[in-house]
C-alpha cells in the first residue's frame, strides 16, 4: 500500500520502485503479474527535487464509483534527489495536469486522461484539501477528497469559475490582489509573471518577487505587530505566541481576484490569516510557533496548498475552467 501525493502541477504518475531511506514501502515490479515495462527512461524535475526512473504500464482499479480496471502509465522511481524528504508519508506522486507537461514527451498519456478514455467518465475532477489552522504535519494526514466530477457535500454556496488560459499547468489569470481590503495597485502583468497556476503540489502561496515584497509590506503595515524580523517573512524564522493567544486576529485577510468566466467580471478568493499563518511547532508547555505561508517565486504566482485548503477546487477540463467554492472542512 502506497500513499500518493496529488499534484495538479505535473503530469506523470510515479511511485518508488526501489528502497529509499526516506520511503517506508515501494512497488517491487518483479512481484507484479500485471506490470509491463516499456523500457523508456524518464526524468522529471519539479521546482523542488527531481527523480529518474523507467516508464511502464499497470492496471489500476478505483474502488468507489467507477468499478473496473484500467491500464495506465506508471513510472517507477529508481533514483531521486530532494524528492522523497525525511518524514514525508507518501511514496509516489499522481500528476493531474495536462499531457503537455508529461515526460519524456506529451505523447505519454496521463493518468486522468487514461481513466476518462477507458471508463468514459466526464473530464472533470475536484479536490478538497483540509487542514487549515491545524499544525502542519507534512504528512498530509489532515484529510480531504479527490473526486471524479463534483460532489455537492464538499462545498457550501456557489462555485465561481475562472478560465484556464493555457492547458499545460492549470494556468489562470489574476487581475488584482488586496491586503486587508487595500488594493496593491500593481500592474496586472506583475501578478501573472510569467504565469499564474493552481498547483496542489506546491505547499505555499508563491508570489512573484515584486508582488511578494508589496504583500509583505502591506501585511506589516496593517498587522497589529510591527516588530517582525525579516526572517519571519522570508521563511527562515518562526514567530511564537503563548498557546492561549490566537495570533490570527493580528493579521489581515488577503484577496486574490481572478477573471470570471464572463470575462468582463472578476471574483475574489479570500485567504484568511488561518490559512497563511501556519502553526508548526510547540515549544515547551505553552508556546505555539507559526510560519509565514507565503514565499517569493522567480517564475510564477502559485496558488498552492496554503490557499487550496480554504476551498473546494474543481478542475473542469471539459469546459476549460477552474472553479472555487468555500470548503466546509476549512
Amino acid at each position: 500500500q502506497l500513499n500518493i501525493l496529488v499534484d495538479t502541477g505535473s503530469s506523470n504518475f510515479a511511485v518508488a520502485g526501489v528502497p529509499d531511506p526516506d520511503v517506508t514501502s515501494y512497488f517491487n515490479t518483479e512481484l507484479s503479474s500485471t506490470y509491463k515495462s516499456q523500457g523508456i527512461d524518464v526524468t522529471v524535475k519539479y521546482s523542488q527535487g527531481s527523480w529518474t526512473g523507467v516508464l511502464g504500464t499497470d492496471v489500476i482499479t478505483i474502488p468507489k464509483g467507477i468499478d473496473g480496471s484500467y491500464t495506465v502509465n506508471i513510472a517507477t522511481i529508481l533514483e531521486s534527489e530532494n524528492f522523497f524528504l525525511q518524514g514525508v508519508k507518501w511514496h509516489g506522486i499522481l500528476g493531474l495536469a495536462y499531457n503537455a507537461l508529461a515526460k519524456p514527451s506529451s505523447s505519454v498519456e496521463t493518468f486522468f486522461d487514461s481513466v476518462v478514455r477507458q471508463a468514459k467518465i466526464p473530464n472533470i475532477f475536484s479536490l478538497q484539501m483540509c487542514g487549515a489552522g491545524l499544525p502542519v504535519s507534512g504528512s498530509g494526514t489532515n484529510g480531504g477528497s479527490l473526486v471524479g466530477g463534483i460532489e455537492p457535500t464538499l462545498y457550501k454556496g456557489d462555485i465561481w469559475y475562472t478560465p484556464i488560459k493555457e492547458e499545460w499547468y492549470y494556468q489562470v489569470e489574476v487581475l488584482k490582489l488586496e491586503v486587508g481590503g487595500q488594493n496593491l495597485e500593481l500592474d496586472c502583468r506583475e501578478y501573472n509573471a510569467d504565469k499564474a497556476i493552481v498547483d496542489s503540489g506546491t505547499t505555499l502561496l508563491r508570489l512573484p518577487q515584486k508582488v511578494f515584497s508589496a504583500v509583505v509590506q502591506a501585511i506589516a503595515r496593517t498587522s497589529l505587530i510591527q516588530e517582525f524580523s525579516s526572517d519571519f517573512w522570508t521563511g527562515s524564522q518562526l514567530a511564537c505566541w503563548d498557546k492561549t493567544e490566537r495570533p490570527w486576529s493580528f493579521f489581515p485577510k488577503l484577496s486574490i481576484y481572478l477573471r470570471d468566466e464572463n470575462s468582463s467580471r472578476s471574483f475574489r478568493i479570500s485567504i484568511l490569516p488561518q490559512l497563511y499563518i501556519q502553526p508548526i511547532l510547540v515549544i515547551g508547555e505553552n508556546l505555539q510557533c507559526y510560519r509565514f505561508g507565503i514565499s517569493s517565486s522567480t517564475n510564477a504566482l502559485v496558488i498552492g496548498a496554503t490557499v487550496m485548503e480554504g476551498f473546494y477546487v474543481i478542475f473542469d477540463r471539459a469546459q476549460r475552467r477552474v472553479g472555487f467554492a468555500v470548503s466546509p472542512c476549512a
